[in-house]
């Protein structure tokens, strides 16, 4: 007997398309054709039926077996890294005393005879209370007073320009000069070998004394401001307007180096540094150490993140942190990876905690594994993917055969997490300046004998107009112009532009560096010598008055801005570190000086009728 609405055999009926009626399907979600997933990704709710296929279609009638972890065992090497270098100096111990920032970015305080007024008032005030605190060398007090007195500012003298061309500067250094104790000018002194007590008179019981605090004086100033000891090579490298060093972790008889060959950013971590071949070393090599190796027990935990969905379709999770919104383009592939994680592979991460001591290198040997069900996995670090691929993940980049820095290897260096940074006390603009064919070092701020800083378009303009004062009278009026033009050589540029000119570089014809250069410093009738503008920044006074360059490649089109200020933060145990350091980041395109040759200008005299 034939049933309505049965189809005995359906293959059949497919196959000659006998019931037109029929539909097969062989997907139950939307095929969108847009950008948009925002309604593919809602999971709507039509009717019941339609819930029990989505909950089949993921998976969740589907037994996987798979436990989850409930114990781990980590079994983790650790060495410390025992050695620096800065730049291609001398190698030395490293040890945690100070931060890393501090030992890499620390850079001479400029000095000078008016610089940091405030700096010198306050270590010669110092000096002072400790000469009050002993009842035998109170005496002194007057000596040191008028040995290393403050200068007073001449305004007639051309050589006190630096201060009396600034009339708050003029103010702040008269106040003192006289009354106080210039206190750098002592440190000096005693740096240079000196004893404390020179010219005092006093008796050997208080030239012992005097000794014995100047050398707590000296100890106390290192501690004031992080400075490099003098004769010795900083991680600065003028000519690349960057930071180089590197540093090394004795591994048994092997030594691991890390450098990094560009830090400018003032962000200091473990990115920064590139791992090199067993070929090369930090100087000779120290002893072997042994690793450390620890075996360490933890209860593993899921991680929970905001946006993470929901592992049942039952429950909704809510829009705080909504994936459904992310719109990304077809190549961006940082926001896909980013919406891979959090939707698909949500609940399928654990995190094992694992405490790891400062200036440390760790490297993950393997971990294993106890699920619910009893069963137990070693799980190596993933580094070989099938196919000739590697996969790296918060581990140096090397140069050297693959293996040899160590699979999963992490280095934690003693950085800091927060820096205070001062004003900028120097800031240096390099910018190409197509129409002049050269690169010009634009001091926008520079420091004051005040120990505070101007911007340089006002410093320059107080200069010249300083002295300007000293050009000599001339002799009588000028004659008259006796033609309506007039040739002129070259223009001027303002007091804060500093020329850097292209040169050969030595034993090669094509490339070329930026060599600092000098512009003259013209005043109309002045009939003296020419003298040339002096750059008033530390950056662009290394290696004065010898010749300093700057590689061509370290000033783009877009330019470079360097600036120079104090840096201050606390270490281990509450300590407190100040050092001067430097930054680098991209300027804002190219300048114009103004400056030109050959030029015809007009005298105003007018041609007789």
């Amino acid at each position: 007997m034939k049933i309505d609405h049965i189809v005995e055999n359906l293959d059949v009926a497919l196959l000659k398309r006998l019931y037109p009626a029929i539909t097969q399907w062989n997907r139950l979600e939307g095929r969108p054709r847009t950008h948009d997933f925002e309604r593919a990704l809602r999971a709507e709710v039509r009717d019941a039926l339609w819930m029990i296929s989505r909950q089949w279609q993921m998976g969740e009638f589907q037994g996987e077996d798979a436990g989850s972890p409930v114990l781990a065992r980590a079994w983790i090497d650790t060495w410390k890294v025992d050695r620096f270098q800065a730049a291609d100096g001398e190698v030395k111990d490293y040890t945690i005393d100070e931060p890393l920032e501090a030992t890499v970015e620390k850079r001479p305080v400029p000095d000078g005879p008016f610089f940091s007024l405030d700096i010198r008032l306050l270590v010669g005030r110092r000096w002072l209370k400790m000469l009050a605190a002993d009842a035998t060398l109170t005496g002194f007090q007057g000596f040191y007073k008028t040995q290393y007195a403050i200068l007073v500012p001449d305004p007639a003298n051309e050589a006190h320009a630096a201060v009396c061309a600034h009339a708050e500067v003029f103010q702040q250094v008269s106040a003192v000069a006289g009354k106080a104790m210039d206190g750098l000018a002592f440190i000096q002194h005693l740096e240079e070998g000196n004893a404390a007590g020179d010219g005092t008179g006093g008796s050997q019981a208080q030239m012992d004394a005097l000794a014995a605090l100047g050398a707590e004086l000296q100890q106390w100033f290192t501690t004031l401001i992080l400075q490099p000891v003098k004769g010795e090579t900083d991680a600065w490298l003028p000519s690349r307007l960057e930071y180089q060093f590197g540093c090394s972790a004795s591994k048994d008889d092997k030594e691991i180096v890390m450098r990094a060959e560009e830090y400018y950013q003032g962000n200091l971590d473990w990115y920064a540094l590139e791992h090199k071949s067993a070929r090369e070393h930090l100087g000779d090599a120290g002893p072997a150490v042994a690793v450390k190796r620890a075996l360490n027990t933890f209860i593993p935990s899921g991680i929970r993140f905001e946006g993470m969905p929901e592992t049942r379709w039952w429950a909704f999770e809510d829009r705080r942190t909504n994936f459904g919104d992310v719109k990304p383009d077809a190549t961006d592939l940082g926001k896909l990876f980013l919406m891979e994680f959090g939707l698909l592979y949500a609940n399928d991460w654990f995190v094992l905690p694992y405490t790891l001591p400062l200036n440390t290198v760790a490297q993950a040997q393997g971990i294993a594994i106890t699920n619910v069900f009893g069963e137990k996995f070693w799980i190596e670090p993933a580094h070989d993917i099938p196919g000739g691929g590697k996969w790296r993940f918060c581990t140096l980049t090397s140069d050297a055969p693959d293996g040899e820095f160590g699979h999963g290897a992490l280095v934690l260096l003693p950085t800091l997490d927060k820096i205070q940074e001062g004003t900028p006390l120097e800031e240096v603009a390099l910018v190409r300046d197509e129409m002049a064919n050269m690169v010009w070092a634009v001091e926008k701020r520079v420091p004051l004998p005040s120990g505070r800083s101007k911007p340089g378009a006002e410093a320059g303009r107080d200069l010249r107009a300083y002295l300007s004062k000293f050009v000599p009278a001339p002799a009588g009026p000028p004659p008259d112009p006796v033609a309506p033009i007039r040739y002129q050589a070259m223009n001027t540029v303002p007091e804060h532009w500093i020329p850097f000119v292209p040169v050969h570089m030595l034993g090669s014809t094509r490339e070329i560096q930026l060599q600092r250069a000098g512009m003259p410093r013209i005043f109309p009738g002045d009939t003296r010598p020419l003298q040339k503008v002096h750059p008033r920044t530390s950056l662009l006074l290394t290696n004065y008055p010898k010749a300093f360059f700057v590689f061509e490649e370290e000033v783009p089109r877009a330019g470079t801005v360097v600036t120079q200020s104090y840096q201050r933060s606390r270490w281990l145990g509450g300590s407190v570190f100040t050092w001067f350091g430097a930054r680098k980041r991209t300027g804002r395109g190219e300048g114009s000086s103004g400056l030109h040759f050959d030029a015809i200008v007009p005298t105003g005299r007018k041609e007789a009728p």
